[in-house]
């Protein structure tokens, strides 16, 4: 994408190709922490739905059963 980017700019200017190369680095690592945030998220998910299953139901206590 950064060379679609650097080609679609045309400019030979090196701040501007700075500029862009600094940019698609930023946006790459961002994405890279994106992915392992999800990851963390659904591994958490998954320990939170095995206690849910692995927990008795809500019961009321004796004294409150219907007769």
């Amino acid at each position: 994408m950064a060379k679609a980017l650097l080609g679609y700019m045309s400019s030979s200017d090196p701040r501007v190709v700075s500029q862009l190369s600094a940019e698609n680095r930023r946006l790459k690592q961002m994405v890279i922490d994106l992915e392992a945030h999800v990851l963390r998220l659904q591994a958490e998910n998954d320990k939170l739905e095995a206690a849910a299953h692995g927990a008795p139901l809500l019961t009321l206590d004796e004294s409150m059963q219907p007769v």
